[in-house]
């Protein structure tokens, strides 16, 4: 029998369902976009601004520290005030930050720019989230994250691609793409805003009620509210491993991301644009690949598909790591890693909305993006000082390392799972007996 996919169930949705999904995977596209400006440019970067590939790392990297700082800030707002204006000061925030990033006189002001890019877009994930399981039925749920991620993976892949055909006229430089990127993203955070504001219901956009009355929030103290927040978030192990999953796997994604054009490049002796294309191409491929994962997930168990995933990312890293494969071989690689790595998204997403009651969506997804958004901030500075100094090798070596390590993890985390529905099926017979 031929597999169930989204499409074959979008009669099951509403119009303001399938509108909340197809706003929230257009919103990501734009985030992730945002999210991969340098990659594809740092060796235009390093000439213009005289600064090393190790410095460029900082600057990326702070991109993410801003990111993971303001997770939990921004999932509190959505979690307590309003989503829809969550993902507005997301988008409005990071588009004027790309724009500065544009303009950008001195490596200064880039990474000032960096820096308020992080805290633009920050709110996304703690908006989106929950704005799609309000908006979707259980059974059609990661799939709906998986046209999301869908959606985030061909953002990841545009700026390669745009940048290449930007940069091949004449007269047009990496700040005109920028800022032509920057527009897009301006008119499409007001189109969003516009259909939120008009189409989409409070039942979606407004935050679940929580199991204390609105008088006892009320009377908390800022302070209270905080270590009220505190608690709640160490009272969710399950939430809080999978945190740690996403730091390790992401530290590895992202310096495989950050860095694939220059191994490229460096290690097998492709041209930019080439190498550019590969980087989108890999994009594009974990785009389907995310589909894929979020129609296994609703089918099978999420565990074994994040298990693979990490695993065959190990043995395909291991070999570019070699830097003795044949160059269309190492491409090969590369898309491959595109494709097996995104198959753990909309199922680790699938977990983390299982441990979740609906008030608290917004924050334990920010803590999860914490871990990812930690990631983000270490690989950069982490990989571009290994290849300035041991060299490509060491680096790809290491990433393959931190990929072994979620592997360790993934399996820490489904025993544990397993522990805790074993004591709750104990405690559920007990229950019965008496």
């Amino acid at each position: 029998m031929r597999p169930v996919s989204l499409t074959d169930r979008l009669p099951d949705l509403s119009r303001e369902s399938l509108l909340v999904v197809s706003l929230v995977g257009g919103a990501e596209f734009v985030n992730h976009t945002y999210l991969v400006l340098f990659p594809p440019i740092l060796g235009i970067l390093s000439e213009e601004f005289g600064v090393s590939l190790a410095m460029l790392g900082i600057a990326m990297g702070v991109q993410g520290g801003a990111n993971t700082l303001f997770q939990l800030p921004f999932g509190y707002l959505a979690d307590n005030y309003d989503r829809r204006l969550t993902l507005g000061l997301s988008l409005g925030l990071s588009t004027a930050s790309v724009f500065l990033i544009a303009f950008a006189p001195t490596f200064e002001i880039l990474l000032v720019g960096q820096a308020l890019l992080g805290i633009g877009i920050a709110g996304h994930h703690p908006a989106h989230f929950p704005l799609l399981a309000d908006a979707t039925p259980e059974n059609l749920r990661a799939r709906a994250f998986s046209v999301r991620g869908f959606l985030g993976s061909l953002g990841f892949g545009f700026p390669p691609v745009f940048f290449a055909v930007i940069l091949g006229f004449r007269g047009l430089s990496w700040r005109g793409a920028v800022a032509l990127i920057g527009a897009f993203g301006a008119l499409y955070a007001v189109v969003t805003l516009v259909a939120f504001q008009r189409y989409v219901g409070e039942g979606v956009t407004a935050p679940e009620a929580s199991e204390a009355s609105e008088d006892d929030s009320d009377s908390l103290s800022r302070r209270e509210s905080v270590h009220q927040e505190c608690r709640a978030i160490l009272a969710s192990p399950g939430v809080l491993a999978l945190a740690l999953l996403a730091l390790v796997a992401s530290t590895a994604s992202w310096g495989l991301t950050s860095y694939a054009v220059v191994l490229l490049q460096q290690g097998y002796g492709l041209a930019l644009d080439a190498a550019n294309l590969t980087l989108s191409a890999m994009f594009v491929v974990g785009a389907v690949a995310v589909l894929v994962g979020g129609d296994l997930s609703d089918r099978f168990s999420a565990g074994p598909l994040i298990l693979g995933s990490y695993a065959s990312v190990v043995v395909l890293v291991g070999l570019l790591a070699t830097l003795s494969i044949p160059a269309l071989a190492a491409v090969g690689c590369l898309l491959v890693v595109g494709g097996t790595r995104a198959l753990a998204g909309p199922a680790r997403s699938k977990l983390a909305d299982g441990l979740s009651a609906r008030s608290d969506l917004g924050r334990n997804f920010a803590i999860i993006t914490v871990g990812t958004m930690t990631g983000s901030a270490l690989a950069p500075p982490l990989f571009g000082a290994l290849i300035e100094g041991p060299g490509l090798r060491v680096a790809f070596a290491a990433i393959g390392g931190i990929s072994a390590l979620a592997v360790a993890v993934t399996l820490f985390v489904l025993s544990r799972q397993g522990d805790e529905n074993r004591e709750s099926a104990r405690v559920g017979a007990e229950t019965e007996s008496e």
